[in-house]
Order: structure tokens, then sequence, then C-alpha cells
């Protein structure tokens, strides 16, 4: 398998994690299982892959716990943030490139503007929310860089 396309996955993967529906981590952690199946898990791969697959888990896990413990952290209920996702999936089909950026911050202030009835405190939980996601996608593109030097390593050691 030419190390070439599998660094083009790990590179999409990576810029994935920063863009939305685009399968960052999930895409970096299958192009070096297509890679170990291609050349073996032989030698250091054994041992490389196991370390992506803990890396994949780990920012895979933080897209959803983050966002949510910096949320609940700011007051944020999760049938806000529930609403949010909804919003946002509906928003990706409405409305063409940023509807599910649109459709998550309107979901999210609709549900604590409903709950609390005070805009301020609404917009605050919203603002928190965002900079939760903001902060998952760091970690998550932390997590595909991190995958991306371990697969270096292993292919430069076998």
């Amino acid at each position: 398998m030419p190390v070439a396309l599998v660094a083009i996955a790990l590179a999409v993967g990576a810029v994935g994690t920063l863009l939305p529906m685009v399968p960052g981590i999930a895409l970096s952690w299958g192009a070096t299982l297509v890679y170990g199946l291609v050349e073996g898990f032989d030698g250091p791969g054994t041992v490389a892959f196991a370390v992506i697959t803990a890396l994949a888990i780990a920012g895979t896990l933080a897209g959803w716990i983050v966002p949510a413990r910096v949320a609940g952290a700011a007051g944020a209920a999760r049938s806000s943030i529930l609403l949010g996702v909804v919003a946002a999936i509906v928003g990706f089909f409405v409305i063409p490139v940023v509807g599910l950026a649109v459709g998550g911050v309107a979901g999210v202030y609709a549900g604590e503007l409903q709950r609390t009835g005070d805009g301020a405190a609404a917009w605050r939980a919203t603002r928190a929310t965002i900079a939760g996601f903001g902060l998952a996608a760091l970690v998550q593109l932390g997590a595909a860089l991190a995958i991306a030097l371990v697969w270096v390593i292993w292919a430069v050691a076998t």
C-alpha cells in the first residue's frame, strides 16, 4: 500500500476533526487499520496499532464528554444540549454549509431560554456549549496528530 495514500488519509482525518460531518478520528484510525492489514501487524505494528486505537477511542470520547461537561458546568441542561443536537441535524439539511452550526446554536439557546426564561443566562450556557465543542475539536485534533505521529514511527520502524 502506498505510504502516500495513508499520509493523505491521515491529513484529511486531522482536518476532519475541525470540520463538521468529516469523519476525522474514524478516518485516521481506518487508514492505519488498512495499512496494518496490507503491510502486516508484526513487530512494532501491534503495539503501534494498539496505541493508535487507544488514541482514537480517547479522541472520540472527548468529542462527547468535553462539550457536555463544559456546558453542564455553565448550567446548560442536557435537554437543551439534546435539542441543540437535533436542531443541528435539521439545520444541516435545511441551510447548506452553515446549517449544522446555526441549528446547534439556535437549539441550545432555544432550549435554555425556554427552560430559564432568561435570555442572558441562555446565551451564557450557549456560549459555554460552543466553547466546549471548540475545546473538544482541539482535543480531537491533538489525538489525530498523535495517531499520525505513531503511524510515522510505525512506518519508519518496519
